[in-house]
């Protein structure tokens, strides 16, 4: 009976450690992610030059490029499809600036940033996502 309930408590210890590092790696993926679609959106929302879409499309690359590498471990413990929702509208976000629609892009990494922070908020260690 104690051999058992060793064990059963080094299980739960161990379920409890690996969802505190989860959590922690989604909370800095998710907030890192969000850092760069603002920074994103305070390039083509600038009201004292002209737009560099240049420099727009450049963020955009390295931020597809960073979720990509995000992506791959995320794609582990979080469900797909919330992740793909995100990978969706960062495609669509580097659409609209190809197509230079500023307007569109900013509703994108609107979205983006929304999803991002519902997979935050989904994946947290709640009370009320524990049951």
């Amino acid at each position: 009976m104690l051999k058992e309930s060793i064990i059963s408590i080094i299980i739960v210890i161990l379920i409890v450690f690996g969802d505190i590092k989860t959590q922690n790696y989604t909370v800095e993926a998710v907030e890192e992610t969000t850092n760069y679609l603002l920074e994103l959106r305070d390039v083509i929302i600038n009201d004292d030059e002209l737009v560099d879409i240049d420099v727009a499309k450049q963020k955009i690359n390295e931020i597809h490029q960073k979720w990509d590498t995000k992506y791959e471990l995320l794609a582990y413990y979080i469900e797909h499809d919330e992740l793909e929702k995100v990978e969706t509208e960062i495609t669509g976000l580097k659409a609209y600036l190809d197509k230079e629609e500023l307007s569109e892009a900013v509703a994108e990494i609107d979205k983006s940033i929304y999803i991002l922070e519902h997979i935050k908020e989904k994946n947290a260690f709640k009370l009320k996502n524990i049951f």
